[in-house]
């Protein structure tokens, strides 16, 4: 299985980021992910 570039904890972090009212398209770019790996930690 291929190796992910994001911790747990970093992972946890980012979908905290969004719930506190972050815009989900910025959350991504911010952090260089797609919009559908967000959903697919989601």
């Amino acid at each position: 299985m291929k190796r992910s570039r994001f911790t747990e904890e970093q992972i946890i972090a980012i979908l905290r980021e969004q719930e506190t009212g972050a815009k989900t398209a910025d959350v991504c770019r911010t952090h260089g992910i797609s919009g559908a790996t967000f959903y697919k930690w989601k």
